[in-house]
């Protein structure tokens, strides 16, 4: 550490006036606000934040991720539309020539370009005579939405002349229902089988000839399953399973990080092997789950037919294409992740080890979130360990370091965040910068240009990391003295760099059991995500999710970052003991004077493991 001085007396203990030594420390004493001018800038960010995103929020229609538009721009099952479209959730193409010649290789006309209206349910041929769906009734017809609904979308009889004889040409307002169609995402996916009965009727009474040709199916096909069609469909899955989200993806990891958490603290030495066990079982389940929706196992794949199908009519969508993309990729993570578990069971001990030595303190911190408070109050803990005429912890630690932190250290960790922040600034300013540039071609300077590109973003990212996990040490520091972003970092780095391997090996075990309890935590939200859509809410009718893909992942994402803010309590809790026991090791000579037997005990024998593998079999003889 240098001419610096020992931290003892910072971080533990000061001596007063009287040349006794009083509990606490800059812990409790002698501390001032700093950086604060980082702080004003952090909220100011805030604020533009939250105004930028109210427009959108303000301004966008989410309908529109689910339901097509009609002729008019009208978004189908929209009740402020003109007419009101309310119910009418449905989008059908009301000529099929303009369906065949949108389909047609050379042609300019496109699918959206055709005629389309809402309905509530998709028109079929009639057995006997001829069935018409008519447009929106306006103008010269004198009847309202409700009996137009009523009649199933026909007023063909009020009609004069003038209008039969344009609904014969296919120009409206009434068009001849010849094909039948299918409920496929909202959409009336024309089937090319013409009714003949009605096709009958069609020419007898003297209507133009209509193309009766695959490319009917296929045109609708081809522009349900577009990407960005797929894109929107998976967007609105997410929107239509906000219970799940809430359920899966809110409370219940919250209830079993809480469980977890629980249980590490009174059955510390059989969690890990429990960990490992329940993960394996759990990927194992949310990989079936995925190969039943992709049709590999049972009959229940998932279909983008909405409500009855025709039985002679077989729909797939890129939906079921993914899904069973995403199955082979679960199987082979599957398949890694066994692997993976079963190497690590060697050092389980180790991890039980050290989570033996913080369970202690794990039931005071699990209401803060804050990785300062939490080093706050976990260091008021260690420094305080070995006193048996002092409390173990002062009166409510967590309280007392959200307090320190609110009054003068908020400035020093908005100033870590915001050197985060500009390092993603630069690499998003980078990225934008490359699509400009465009940098293709095989000449020279191109190569330069990418190699360029490719290597100063590997160097941001790893810049980012670094600053990062600075950042992490530097809170803790900072809980602890007190000191400015920068000091704090500088005394975190000299203790790390002066204990590197100490901290190495038990910073990683411990991750890696604590990285398994995040993805037991997540993987069963995934699955009770995927049985809640698997009920009959979301699999018809108007709440059917195109595909689970997006709601499980949406959950499977939360639970993890639920259980990570939960877990942060606990790797918090273990850096900042290690960072005091190293402090504490390097201030008497060897032998840290403040931590717990425990501790002691398993942060001992492992340097001690350590030294015999670096010095060799003489030094590591028996004494």
């Amino acid at each position: 550490m240098g001419g610096k001085g020992p931290l003892g007396s910072v971080i533990g203990r000061y001596p007063s006036s009287d040349g006794t030594k009083k509990l606490g420390g800059i812990v409790s004493n002698n501390r001032k606000c700093r950086d604060v001018g980082f702080l004003v800038f952090f909220f100011a960010f805030w604020v533009a934040m939250i105004v930028n995103s109210s427009f959108g929020f303000n301004r966008g229609n989410p309908l529109r991720l689910t339901y097509g538009l009609d002729y008019k721009g009208n978004i189908c099952g929209d009740r402020h539309a003109d007419p009101n479209l309310r119910e009418l959730e449905l989008r059908y193409w009301l000529s099929p020539n303009q369906v065949y010649e949108s389909g047609l290789k050379d042609s300019q006309f496109k699918l959206s370009d055709a005629r389309t209206i809402c309905l509530l349910d998709c028109p079929a041929p009639s057995e006997d005579s001829l069935n018409w769906v008519c447009d929106y009734p306006e103008g010269d017809i004198r009847i309202s939405m409700d009996d137009w609904i009523d009649r199933n979308y026909d007023y063909f009889e009020f009609l004069t002349p003038e209008m039969r004889n344009s609904s014969l040409q296919l120009q409206g307002p009434c068009y001849p229902v010849i094909f039948p169609s299918v409920n496929v995402y909202w959409s009336c996916q024309l089937i090319a089988r013409a009714s003949n009965m009605s096709l009958r009727h069609w020419q007898q009474m003297g209507g133009v000839q209509i193309n009766d040709n695959i490319l009917i199916d296929r045109s609708i096909h081809r522009a349900i399953n577009a990407q960005s069609s797929v894109l929107k469909r998976y967007m609105a899955d997410v929107g239509k399973s906000w219970p799940v989200l809430i359920v899966c993806g809110g409370l219940l990891p919250l209830f079993l990080s809480a469980i977890w958490l629980l249980l590490i603290r009174h059955f510390v030495a059989a969690m890990p092997w429990i960990t490992v066990a329940l993960f394996n079982i759990l990927i194992v389940s949310v990989t079936m789950f995925y190969y039943l929706k992709a049709g590999w196992i049972g009959n229940n794949a998932i279909s983008p037919v909405i409500g009855e199908a025709d039985p002679y009519y077989h729909a797939s969508g890129r939906e079921l294409h993914h899904m069973r993309a995403i199955a082979v990729l679960m199987t082979f993570v599957m398949v890694l992740c066994v692997i993976a578990s079963i190497a690590i069971a060697r050092r389980i001990l180790m991890a039980t080890s050290v989570l033996k030595a913080t369970a202690k303190v794990i039931g005071e911190f699990i209401g803060a979130c804050s990785a300062t408070v939490i080093a706050g109050s976990v260091a008021s803990y260690y420094w305080t360990g070995c006193e048996t005429s002092q409390p173990k912890v002062p009166f409510l630690p967590v309280f007392s370091s959200m307090n320190r932190l609110i009054r003068y250290s908020l400035g020093s960790v908005a100033l870590g965040s915001i050197l985060v922040s500009l390092v993603e600034s630069f690499r998003f300013m980078l990225e934008s910068f490359r699509r400009k540039l465009k940098v293709t071609g095989s000449s020279t300077d191109a190569w330069i240009g990418k190699a360029a590109f490719h290597s100063s973003r590997f160097s941001l990212k790893f810049i980012e990391w670094t600053i990062r996990s600075i950042n992490r040490n530097a809170y803790i520091m900072i809980a602890a003295t007190g000191k400015g972003f920068f000091r704090s970092s500088e005394i975190a780095t000299e203790l790390i760099y002066s204990n590197i391997t100490r901290i190495g090996r038990v910073n990683v075990v411990g991750d890696v059991v604590l990285s398994l309890g995040k993805l037991c935590v997540s993987l069963s939200s995934a699955l009770f995500a995927f049985l809640m859509l698997d009920t009959h809410k979301y699999r018809s009718a108007h709440d059917k999710v195109s595909s689970p893909i997006f709601p499980v992942t949406v959950c499977w994402f939360l639970g993890y970052v639920v259980a990570s803010l939960f877990f942060a309590v606990v790797e918090m809790s273990i850096d900042t003991i290690i960072l005091s026991f190293c402090q504490d090791t390097e201030e008497h000579q060897g032998t840290a004077h403040y931590a717990p037997p425990l501790l002691m005990e398993t942060l001992n024998d492992d340097q001690d493991e350590t030294q015999r593998l670096t010095q060799g079999p003489i030094s590591a003889a028996p004494k």
